[in-house]
């Protein structure tokens, strides 16, 4: 028996990359899966096929397990709604939601439209949002639900030329943190996967010197999507019932837990500050606390999903 075994899933963004694998993973650990793809671009901007979701569909089929398609967007609530339903009436219960669905647009802050600004947070903020929320009154009343968020490193630490994608994905950290704090006495958990793995996003990163293409082909032979897919399944079973309101990172075989925001450091002036005391005496005193806007590069080069 696998460690989904008489659970339903619910996968978005399954029809490529870590959703795919996740999706695979999660029929082959027991679970009857809805495989949720809007088979569109990697920029979302077009309109999509129902031919990816219903190709991994037919893959869990044709191996033994149970699978239906659906080629919805995230970003329309009602339409999540209906993928709600359709595992309900597919497969008669749903207890996890996977959800590595996006899209990228890349591009300089200062250059940034205000579509590609509102397309990447619709697509991960607002589907995000879309997803916990159809489904977060059946897991209370149930007492039983479980949510596998995907946020990234290009929030969690940086990276130049993503800051919708950043924003958007800091949104789900907390996001899924208030999720996980109200549905406690609920047995509702949700956590969040930063993943790194070489799919579509990642092979669209630009390449612009012999350094940067060394460290895009380790990716591509080192980190997987299969290997991020170990953790989102895990994170569904009875098994981590005690896991929830967690920042993890998978990079290959490596798995990470985050810290999350908390005090560094505090000072207190009795009577008060004032602008010119805070240049003078507080801002110097912090200093030596400031994080480099510059270190993690070295350690964490690539922005996965």
């Amino acid at each position: 028996m696998g460690v989904l075994e008489g659970k339903v899933v619910l996968v978005t963004g399954g029809g490529n990359g870590i959703g795919k694998e996740t999706a695979l993973l999660a029929a082959r650990e027991g679970a009857k899966v809805v495989v949720n793809d809007l088979g569109g671009s990697l920029t979302g901007a077009d309109e999509g096929s129902a031919g990816p979701a219903e190709t991994v569909a037919q893959e869990i089929r044709k191996a033994g397990g149970e699978a239906v398609s659906n080629s919805e967007s995230v970003t329309d609530m009602k339409a999540v709604q209906g993928m709600i339903e359709q595992a309900k009436d597919e497969f008669g219960a749903l207890h996890s939601i996977i959800n590595p669905a996006g899209i990228l647009r890349d591009g300089m802050f200062h250059k940034m439209s205000e579509d590609d600004w509102d397309s990447v947070i619709d697509v991960h903020l607002r589907g995000t949002f879309n997803v916990t929320r159809a489904a977060i009154e059946l897991f209370r009343e149930k007492e039983d639900g479980n949510f596998v968020l995907f946020t990234s490193t290009s929030g969690l630490i940086g990276n130049i030329g993503q800051a919708n994608y950043a924003a958007a994905k800091m949104g789900i950290v907390g996001l899924s943190r208030i999720v996980a704090m109200e549905g406690a006495r609920k047995n509702v958990r949700s956590n969040v996967i930063a993943p790194f793995a070489w799919t579509r996003m990642i092979a669209s990163i630009p390449v612009k010197d012999e350094a940067g293409a060394e460290r895009v082909e380790r990716m591509r032979q080192g980190m997987r999507a299969d290997q991020v897919a170990q953790l989102a399944v895990a994170l569904c079973a009875d098994k981590a019932n005690d896991v929830s309101g967690q920042i993890f990172a998978v990079r290959g075989n490596e798995v990470v837990l985050f810290d999350q925001p908390r005090p560094v450091k505090s000072l207190a002036r009795m009577e008060g500050w004032t602008p010119e005391t805070l240049l003078e005496q507080a801002m110097p005193a912090m200093k030596a606390n400031f994080f480099d806007m510059g270190a993690s590069a070295s350690v964490f080069p690539y922005d996965p999903v």
